[in-house]
């Protein structure tokens, strides 16, 4: 089986780039100033400079997102320009309509559109995305924080979800409980931040040692 293992709230290069030789896919990087785990455009282009270059492509080896709380399409693309980054997760309450107009300023860049699930109703937005995303994401609900609350979701709830878009799985993820998640949902990605973590923007790299060793005893393949 394969799956995308993105670790979230990264802040530091050496960090970054042990984390994507223990084996994510793709490193997130909060770019919601009202964050713990905020990195400036500057602070995210020093990580992506110290990470293991694909001899292929020239480029990161590792998928690059910035995680954006209903900023603007300027800032947005600001950011991505300056970051290296190849990945937008849109976190806060933007509509399909401002997907659209991202699409259409960052044609070539993975979006990711987040989704709070706080009932049913919420999983039935999937579809009006659809047309403007490249990927889906569940988090967990939490009237006060956008993400890292380190709330998990009810994922009985979420087995018949099948979205036309590839989705990650994200909500207080842990190495010790993410066997129970995939025993229950089957997302193209799993996302982890405060389930791996010392303090926010602190990564414990033991854990997520733990976790790609977990994920390789179970033949679970990044």
């Amino acid at each position: 089986m394969a799956l995308r293992v993105k670790i979230c709230g990264i802040t530091q290069p050496e960090q970054g780039s042990k984390i994507a030789h223990l084996g994510a896919t793709a490193l997130g990087f909060i770019c919601a100033p009202s964050s713990p785990r905020y990195v400036s455009p500057a602070q995210i282009a020093a990580v992506t400079a110290a990470l293991p270059i694909d001899p292929v492509t020239a480029a990161p080896g590792v998928d690059r997102i910035g995680v954006f709380v209903n900023a603007s399409v300027e800032e947005i693309c600001q950011t991505v320009a300056i970051g290296c980054l190849n990945g937008v997760q849109l976190h806060g309450s933007e509509p399909p309509e401002f997907c659209q107009q991202l699409r259409h300023a960052l044609p070539r860049v993975e979006i990711i559109k987040a989704l709070r699930v706080r009932s049913a109703a919420t999983l039935e937005q999937a579809a009006i995305y659809t047309p403007w995303v490249n990927t889906l994401l569940l988090d967990a609900y939490d009237p006060n924080l956008p993400g890292g609350t380190g709330k998990s979701l009810n994922w009985q709830s979420l087995q018949q979800f099948r979205p036309q878009r590839p989705w990650f799985l994200a909500g207080g993820l842990t190495p010790d409980s993410i066997l129970t998640a995939l025993a229950q949902v089957t997302p193209h990605g799993i996302d982890l931040s405060s389930g791996v973590e010392h303090a926010p923007g602190h990564k414990n790299l033991d854990a997520i040692a733990r976790l790609f060793e977990t994920l390789q005893r179970a033949n679970i393949h990044p």
